[in-house]
C-alpha cells in the first residue's frame, strides 16, 4: 500500500463525552476529498487535527500521517499542511507583494523571492498589483492572493475551509476551478469542509457526508 499523500485512519474527535465524528480515507496526490456536513459536525475541528492546533475542549484518537509521516506530536509549522480559509486573511500592514514573499522561505536572494512574487502575481493575472494595499483588492483579488500565498509555502497537503463561501456566485466559480486545478498541478493531497453541493462537485474527489 503505498504511503503517498494524506491519511486518517481511525480518527475519531468528541467534545467531552459527546462524540462528532469518525473518519476512515485516504486522499491521494492531486485529489480532492470533500467532508459535507452540518455546521457542529466537527468538519473544521477535523482540520485543526490535522494542522497541529486541536483545541483542549476537544479529544481526538487515531492516526493522521502524511506522505508516510506520523503527523501526531508534531507542532503546525513542522507539518507541511498549509490551510486557505473562508476570509484571505492577507495583513493588512503589508502589499499585496509582501504578503506573497510571506509564503516563501526563508532561504534564497532577495532577487529570486522577487522574480518569484512577479510570477506568482502574472500567473494569477494580478500583474502590476504588489504594491498595492490589499484592502483595495475586491473578494476575488484578495481569494487569489491568498491561494499563491500559500502554494508559495510549497506545502505537502492543502486543507480548504470553505474556502469560496464569501465569493459570489461568478467569482466562485473561477476561484474553485483556479484552486482544484492548482492542487492537482502541485500534485498534493487536499482535504475541503464545505456546505456546498456544487463545491464537491467541482472538486471532482470522493465525497464523505456527515
Amino acid at each position: 500500500m503505498s504511503d503517498d499523500g494524506l491519511r486518517l485512519e481511525g480518527v475519531t474527535i468528541a467534545q467531552g463525552n459527546t462524540p462528532l465524528l469518525s473518519v476512515d480515507a485516504h486522499v491521494p496526490p492531486g485529489c480532492v476529498l470533500t467532508l459535507m456536513g452540518p455546521s457542529g459536525s466537527g468538519k473544521s475541528t477535523l482540520l485543526s487535527l490535522v494542522m497541529g492546533d486541536l483545541a483542549a475542549i476537544f479529544r481526538a484518537s487515531g492516526c493522521v500521517s502524511l506522505n508516510g509521516r506520523d503527523l501526531a506530536g508534531l507542532p503546525p509549522e513542522g507539518r507541511g499542511v498549509g490551510i486557505l480559509y473562508q476570509d484571505p486573511l492577507l495583513f493588512p500592514h503589508l502589499d499585496v507583494a509582501t504578503n506573497l514573499a510571506f509564503g516563501l522561505p526563508r532561504s534564497g536572494t532577495r532577487a529570486a523571492k522577487r522574480a518569484a512574487v512577479e510570477a506568482a502575481l502574472a500567473d494569477i493575472g494580478l500583474e502590476d498589483y504588489g504594491p498595492r494595499d490589499p484592502a483595495t483588492l475586491s473578494g476575488g483579488q484578495a481569494a487569489r492572493v491568498a491561494l499563491m500565498r500559500v502554494l508559495l509555502s510549497a506545502p505537502s497537503a492543502l486543507l480548504l475551509d470553505e474556502p469560496f463561501s464569501k465569493l459570489d456566485t461568478s467569482r466562485r466559480a473561477q476561484m474553485r476551478a483556479l484552486t482544484f486545478e492548482r492542487v492537482r498541478a502541485a500534485n498534493i493531497p487536499a482535504l475541503m469542509v464545505t456546505h456546498d453541493a456544487e463545491d464537491a462537485q467541482a472538486a471532482g474527489g470522493p465525497v464523505i457526508t456527515l
